[in-house]
């Protein structure tokens, strides 16, 4: 899921001076209301994250059509990018709604207007610098806009089961990345990829409309009734621990996302139906539920960099060992479900990683993990472009055993040594300076 998991600090959380105005309030951590706005929140993940995630989908078909074949890191590029942009806007929202938190809805209702454009003008692309601008510029502004004012919801509705609302939401997500590859593949396969992103513009429209209904603050309190708005202290910027963790995150993200977005090519260079990549996607994506809950775990009970620290082995494991040697395809599968544990629960390691930098700095946890998303963001727009010059400069191809030599070769090695890199937090750990 993410790489999303914002937990905002809410300022309306604190200050409530009269329990008995609150008592007859709705209720917090339950309720019809606060279970509602789980559900949209729930509906929204799945959809707008889950057509992100099920983008390798797209990716393999694009590379099928004669307007689009050929321009292979452009069509890369595509992905990345929306995704991209939803992470690298992360802070500016974040900090946007602190400021001004009386705008979410007119701001989700902007955003779902042009992601919904972005998906319809996809549909009449034809070329693949169309595609860029619709499908991954529109699509990831939109998304961005549409999506992450849910986090203040949350923060309205959820105070002590928090955790709980935060994983139902990073199921969303996972359950879209799985419903939605396979989906789409059938639609692509039916329909043709014109047809098909319509189909999901109407659904999209329909489903989030509901959601949308569904989503409002809580009420507050008179002496919390006025949205207060607040600047940030941004002297931890000054801390070690907070550069040397974003260095590891960084580098984690150079590589992540290459073996979610090729594993369908992947799978049709080995021969395989298509079928094939779009269950390892799907089996990659619900894999990222149970990485990241288990991740979460373990930041709540241990230091932060032990977290990054498995999930760096298990990544390196998962790409060195089972990919390298998936040349038949439940090695794949086995793969897809490793890689999704450890790489897609890295993510739940952020709010642990504001622990070492509060440590000298007052810092609110959100707009670390904001950061922390942004750097993501930026590994994975370069990540795009870096990917196609991988296959297309790989010179293995049937010249070397196993799967290095499908022509994602070069790809593979990229991505284990990028995931190595996120152990710098941990060397910064027994260095003293996380």
């Amino acid at each position: 899921m993410d790489d999303h998991e914002l937990q905002a600090i809410n300022p309306r959380e604190v200050g409530v001076d009269s329990e008995s105005v609150e008592q007859n309030l709705p209720r917090v951590d339950g309720g019809k209301d606060a279970y509602l706005v789980l559900a949209s929140v729930f509906v929204q993940g799945a959809l707008v994250w889950g057509f992100v995630y099920g983008f390798g989908v797209f990716q393999e078909y694009y590379s099928r059509q004669p307007q689009f074949a050929g321009n292979v890191s452009g069509l890369a590029a595509i992905g990345t990018t929306g995704s991209g942009i939803m992470y690298l806007t992360s802070p500016l929202v974040y900090g946007f709604f602190q400021w001004y938190p009386a705008w979410r809805r007119t701001v989700s209702l902007v955003g779902f207007a042009i992601m919904l454009s972005g998906m319809v003008g996809a549909s009449f692309a034809n070329s693949v610098a169309e595609l860029l601008v619709t499908q991954g510029v529109l699509y990831g502004l939109g998304g961005s806009l549409l999506f992450f004012p849910v986090y203040s919801y949350l923060d309205d509705w959820f105070v002590k089961r928090r955790g709980l609302a935060f994983g139902v939401m990073i199921a969303g997500d996972g359950t879209g990345g799985v419903a939605i590859p396979l989906i789409s593949q059938w639609m692509l396969e039916k329909w043709g990829f014109r047809t098909a992103m319509r189909a999901w513009a109407i659904i999209s429209f329909l489903f989030v409309s509901a959601s949308l209904v569904c989503l409002k603050p809580r009420p507050k309190a008179r002496s919390t009734a006025e949205p207060i708005s607040r600047g940030f202290d941004m002297r931890f910027l000054k801390s070690p621990a907070f550069w040397i963790l974003q260095a590891g995150n960084i580098c984690q993200g150079l590589g992540y996302f290459m073996p979610i977005l090729y594993m369908p090519s992947f799978a049709a260079a080995r021969g395989w139906p298509n079928i094939t990549g779009t269950i390892a996607v799907s089996l990659c994506n619900i894999s990222i539920v149970v990485g990241a809950t288990a991740t979460g775990w373990i930041v709540d009970r241990y230091h932060v960099t032990t977290a990054i620290l498995i999930s760096c082995i298990g990544t390196m494991v998962a790409v060195f060992i089972f990919w390298s040697f998936s040349v038949y395809q439940p090695m794949l599968f086995i793969f897809a479900i490793t890689y999704g544990i450890f790489a897609g629960g890295f993510p739940a390691t952020w709010s642990g990683c504001a622990n070492p930098v509060r440590r000298r700095y007052p810092v609110e946890n959100g707009m670390i993990v904001a950061l922390f998303t942004a750097g993501k963001g930026i590994a994975s727009v370069i990540s795009g472009p870096v990917s196609g010059a991988l296959v297309a400069a790989d010179t293995w191809k049937g010249q070397v055993g196993f799967a290095y030599g499908s022509g994602y070769g070069y790809m593979i090695i990229f991505s284990g040594i990028t995931a190595s890199f996120a152990s710098i937090g941990w060397i910064g750990k027994r260095l003293g300076l996380v």
